[in-house]
């Protein structure tokens, strides 16, 4: 036993410290987000708003919407597709950001008390286990979820915040109701990936709902499909006041930069 400490300490000094710096320092290693469109005006020599229209067109999802040559997007349906950055003379920019959690509720944010330890309750909606992958590598020694206070639990009876991934399929409608219901208040729900904001390519359908705010009242929203660790990261940290949530305005601010550049 002592030999396999120590082999773990020498290779650990010897290696140096993995761990993400995030959120004391921005993580800019490669790979960490695989980024989201980024609303634009679009400019043509000819018609403005075909393009804009075929750009929108390319989108499986309804993410996209063309409205007088301008292409918005709603990045709760966006499922990473890239076809709106990869096909066609004409594309939309992409940030390479990965903070996108957003409060939808006005309580969103537990107490001071839940500064420093809060347990999470994982539930599977009918994910396909793109979200839920990505969910478990929170606990994975370059995120170590554990580090900032965080813990998964097993039990809805320890939880404070009920983390939820799929579209919220009819078999687990009755399961997801019951576990909110099993957690001690103040508790908090975090919806986690296209699936779980909007049905992403599922729903709605004859299986699933629209989302599961149909099922569960949402605080805040991570969108993606599926969203980076960091992303997921990003949202526990706005529910304990430690981060502060995505908003239009920080994507307008992105947008004016691509112009600048272009």
């Amino acid at each position: 036993m002592s030999q396999w400490v120590l082999s773990g300490l020498k290779a650990k000094i010897k290696t140096g410290i993995k761990t993400t710096r995030y959120p004391a320092r921005p993580d800019r290693a490669p790979g960490v987000t695989p980024g989201l469109p980024v609303p634009r005006p679009v400019r043509s020599a000819h018609s403005g708003e075909g393009d804009a229209e075929r750009i929108a067109n390319r989108c499986p999802t309804g993410a996209l919407d063309a409205r007088e040559g301008r292409v918005d997007v709603d990045l709760r349906r966006c499922i990473h597709c890239f076809r709106c950055a990869r096909e066609g003379s004409e594309s939309m920019p992409w940030e390479g950001s990965y903070e996108w959690a957003a409060a939808v509720s006005p309580t969103a944010k537990l107490g001071h008390a839940f500064a420093s330890s809060v347990h999470i309750r994982v539930v599977d909606a009918g994910d396909c286990g793109a979200c839920l992958h990505e969910v478990k590598q929170l606990a994975n020694p370059y995120y170590n979820l554990h580090r900032l206070g965080f813990f998964f639990t097993p039990t809805p009876r320890q939880a404070d915040i009920l983390l939820v991934v799929g579209p919220g399929t009819d078999q687990m409608r009755e399961a997801l109701t019951k576990t909110l219901t099993a957690m001690p208040t103040p508790r908090r729900v975090i919806a986690v990936g296209a699936c779980a904001l909007s049905g992403g390519v599922f729903g709605p359908s004859f299986a699933c709902s629209e989302g599961i705010r149909s099922i569960v009242p949402v605080d805040i929203e991570v969108p993606g499909n599926p969203p980076p660790p960091l992303a997921i990261l990003h949202a526990l940290l706005v529910a304990t006041g430690r981060a502060q949530s995505a908003d239009s305005a920080s994507r307008t601010r992105q947008l004016d930069a691509v112009e600048r550049e272009t």
